[in-house]
């Protein structure tokens, strides 16, 4: 299985990955993670990204494990604005109805957090306009309500003056906003060298999402030249700030050895850590590496925990590697109606396997009935975004 560096890349909107319908909505970068022996009806479609990459990209072989299917958009690879929208930590409490204006410097983010988008933005002008302490913040929540038209129409001419206005002053926030717009050409032109030269200016502030944002661009070359050791070091930094793709990504490098020195034990410890960050695609695929006896020893008991979470969660893959498990009965008690639960979920997304379809035609018709509602209901919560780690375990 093949997986390019190009496919690692920015997907400007399919270049960087950035979901614009929001100022400070980011998603992943377009690695798959391929395995040579992954089962024929396991291997991956092709991503957007990677029809789009660029010719020259050398591709590069990985030996992780496969992703099954498209992964739909979640709450995990959408990457908000890490504190231009929030108070400081000390005034972080959970906030009651209040019959009063808030008042004092974090006034408009007090506001903002009550869902009192026109008192915010009254604030926010007011001590944007006096040039008070704060003025940069207060200019890119300004920008957010106007860009997602929280109370007011929408106007991303507005957002993208305060966003420029916070830029100036300095509020890495702003910058990194204004970068999104200019990925994907939203209220303003379209430049990925634009893009790149801001989330450049956010990220030597420390934004971990803007070093996430300016590694990928290395990776892909797109609004910086290629270069994947220093893509390497941008993702590293964002790694250690707890960004789960930015773990994901960096744990293919090292095992592709793509900008760094080839290393199975970090690209394990690193896949490992975007899985404990609730990345869905990253627990399916550190349970196969586990499933294969190449993940770290310690977390051999977890194989299961993985697996389950990434299948309740919709990864066909996993669904269908649950049923395997339920059906062999090593690492979880044989239980043959929990297999063909399983299997059924598995199949009903399109997930192709022969064998394990005719295993299931074997069992008894009682049996199957019965998974057959089971894997039905759970469809249905899926449907209406309920599944959850939080459903039945079955």
């Amino acid at each position: 299985m093949i997986a390019t560096a190009g496919a690692v890349a920015l997907t400007f909107a399919a270049c960087w990955g950035l979901a614009l319908t929001t100022p400070a909505a980011a998603e992943s970068s377009s690695w798959r993670m391929r395995s040579p022996d992954a089962r024929p009806s396991e291997r991956p479609r092709a991503s957007r990204g990677a029809t789009q990459q660029r010719r020259s990209t050398p591709q590069i072989r990985s030996t992780l494990p496969a992703a099954t299917g498209p992964i739909p958009p979640t709450a995990e690879t959408r990457y908000p604005l890490q504190s231009a929208l929030a108070p400081p930590a000390r005034l972080r409490r959970p906030l009651g109805p209040t019959s009063s204006i808030p008042t004092g410097e974090n006034a408009a983010y007090i506001a903002y957090e009550q869902g009192l988008y026109l008192t915010s933005l009254r604030l926010a002008k007011a001590q944007a306009k006096a040039g008070r302490p704060g003025a940069a913040q207060a200019h890119t929540l300004i920008g957010r309500i106007y860009q997602e038209g929280l109370g007011v129409s929408v106007n991303l001419g507005r957002a993208v003056q305060s966003y420029e206005a916070a830029d100036q002053l300095g509020d890495p926030e702003g910058t990194f906003a204004l970068a999104l717009l200019h990925v994907g050409g939203t209220g303003v032109k379209k430049d990925p060298d634009i893009a790149a030269l801001l989330f450049e200016k956010a990220a030597r502030t420390g934004h971990a999402f803007a070093n996430y944002n300016l590694a990928l661009s290395f990776l892909s070359g797109r609004g910086k030249p290629e270069n994947p050791r220093r893509a390497a070091l941008h993702l590293a930094y964002a790694a250690k700030q707890n960004i789960a793709r930015a773990q994901y990504d960096l744990a293919t490098l090292y095992d592709t050895g793509h900008g760094v020195d080839t290393d199975a034990y970090k690209a394990a410890l690193w896949l490992r850590r975007a899985a404990d960050n609730g990345l869905t695609i990253a627990q399916y695929e550190y349970a196969v590496l586990l499933l294969q006896g190449r993940g770290l020893n310690e977390d051999r008991p977890r194989t299961v925990e993985y697996l389950k979470s990434a299948a309740l969660k919709g990864i066909p893959g996993a669904q269908n590697r649950l049923s395997y498990l339920y059906f062999d009965g090593k690492l979880v008690p044989k239980d043959l109606e929990r297999a063909a639960k399983w299997r059924l979920i598995a199949e009903a997304s399109g997930f192709k396997d022969k064998a394990l379809d005719k295993a299931l035609m074997s069992l008894p018709s009682d049996l199957v009935a019965r998974a057959k509602a089971e894997a039905t209901g759970f469809l249905q919560q899926a449907a209406l975004g309920r599944a959850s780690l939080t459903a039945p375990s079955r």
